[in-house]
């Protein structure tokens, strides 16, 4: 006997491929054309189709004899013997998983307590040093106001007039002991600062009328200063 294969059946593989061609021209139409779904499924479909019809189906091909060789008479099998029943089956109970505890955290170590800080020994108070006196400034001594508010009446000394009085005033000089006081380093410093009036300290001779103002008196010095008895 001859058996006739059938050859032009369609080729699954073939299909399958140009299905798979489909959705990969519908995924690059999608992603990187950037079509919409619907043309880019039919264009897909389109392109899954034709593959599938070039790949998968059959051209040219015709029926083929096959030659069939008769199958030597076979000899009755012995009845297979009936099989052992089945021994049950134990389910396979899956242990539960041990219980594993979390780990407790780490007690926080505790701070190191600070140490005290030593109170520092008590420095004995420093004496303040004594401060040192100031140099007597060169020169005679000066006030910047008059005594208790009031000057002496300097015109009383023999060559001071108004005018002379408020400049020897304005120079810090307000009272006879002050005049009396002047040395002749003195004189010089101050005649210096009398404007147009120098010289007439030691002419009208100002520190020997002072001091006999201030040792005997006014009032002994206007008797003598009717003679010029300085």
């Amino acid at each position: 006997m001859r058996k006739v294969e059938t050859v032009n059946a369609p080729n699954l593989w073939g299909w399958a491929i140009g299905a798979a061609a489909g959705l990969v021209a519908f995924g690059v139409l999608v992603i990187v054309g950037d079509f919409d779904l619907f043309p880019a499924a039919f264009l897909g479909g389109c392109v899954a189709f034709v593959a599938g019809l070039i790949l998968g189906m059959p051209w040219g091909a015709g029926p083929v004899a096959a030659p069939v060789m008769a199958a030597p008479a076979e000899k009755p099998a012995a009845p297979a013997p009936a099989p052992a029943p089945a021994a049950p089956v134990a389910e396979a109970v899956t242990a539960p998983a041990a219980f594993v505890s979390a780990p407790e955290p780490a007690a926080k170590p505790k701070a190191a307590p600070k140490p005290k800080a030593e109170k520092p020994a008590v420095e004995e108070k420093a004496k303040p040093a004594a401060k040192p006196k100031a140099a007597k400034a060169e020169g005679p001594e000066r006030l910047k106001a008059p005594r208790k508010g009031k000057a002496d009446d300097l015109k009383e000394i023999e060559g001071i007039g108004p005018a002379m009085e408020k400049l020897v005033n304005s120079l810090g000089f307000y009272h006879f002991d002050q005049i009396a006081s002047w040395s002749e380093a003195d004189v010089a410093i101050v005649d210096a600062e009398m404007k147009s009036f120098k010289g007439r300290i030691a002419r009208d001779k100002w520190v020997a009328q002072a001091k006999i103002i201030v040792s005997e008196g006014l009032e002994a010095f206007r008797e003598r200063a009717k003679t010029n008895n300085y």
